[in-house]
């Protein structure tokens, strides 16, 4: 597979010679689509979720080249295969079978989805996950999973629709990529964010909640 890194190099920077040993391995410990790039001295290694095995090779080059100015940094330009490989991330969620969901959940995204969205927002997989008080809500382009801290499972439900808003915010406006930076929240997304009703008295009660939650935890760590 070192070759499909080469290639995508070579496209990249037709004028450079690749001075760096090169290899790219498929792993099951990835979640869907995701895909990192690490340097060891003169070492590139690419490792990709096993779900990329089975995309075409343009797409792999694309998310290739993508890592490859991210590491390497210094080139703005734009292949037709990073374009690809783009818009195939922007659409994944359109095939990912919809397996997982809560009542408490579904009934804050079905809230937030008729306020702030028409309704039109298709329903992604939604699941708790831990008490984290660091990472309150995560949205995954490859799973199309909406992932909700459970500090929020028996809270206002105000407080749950806003963080559900934020990630429901992220599936509608997915990334864009810019001098090798790929940017989540754009302007439009956080002028859209600035429209949940009650935001700032939302985010203050948040704030209290996670720092009740850290103390909390503290507390019982010490006993």
């Amino acid at each position: 597979m070192s070759e499909l890194v080469k290639e995508a190099f070579q496209q990249l920077y037709p004028e450079k010679e690749l001075r760096y040993s090169v290899s790219l391995k498929y792993s099951r410990k990835f979640k869907p689509y995701n895909a990192n790039v690490k340097r060891y001295g003169n070492n590139l290694m690419f490792s990709f979720s096993r779900d990329w095995k089975k995309i075409s090779k343009e797409i792999q080059v694309g998310l290739i080249q993508e890592l490859l100015v991210k590491i390497l940094k210094g080139n703005n330009k734009k292949t037709m295969s990073m374009e690809l490989y783009n818009l195939f991330m922007k659409n994944v969620h359109l095939a990912v079978p919809k397996t997982k969901t809560d009542e408490v959940l579904g009934e804050s995204f079905n809230r937030v989805n008729d306020a702030y969205f028409s309704g039109m927002l298709d329903k992604p997989n939604l699941q708790w996950g831990t008490n984290s008080t660091s990472k309150l809500g995560c949205y995954e382009y490859g799973s199309d999973t909406i992932t909700i801290s459970l500090i929020f499972k028996n809270e206002k439900p105000e407080l749950l629709d806003y963080v559900m808003y934020h990630e429901m915010l992220h599936k509608k406006f997915k990334f864009s990529s810019s001098n090798g930076r790929t940017i989540h929240h754009s302007a439009e997304f956080r002028k859209m964010e600035s429209k949940f009703e009650n935001r700032d008295l939302a985010e203050k009660e948040i704030t209290r909640l996670a720092r009740r939650h850290r103390f909390g935890l503290k507390a019982i760590l010490k006993f």
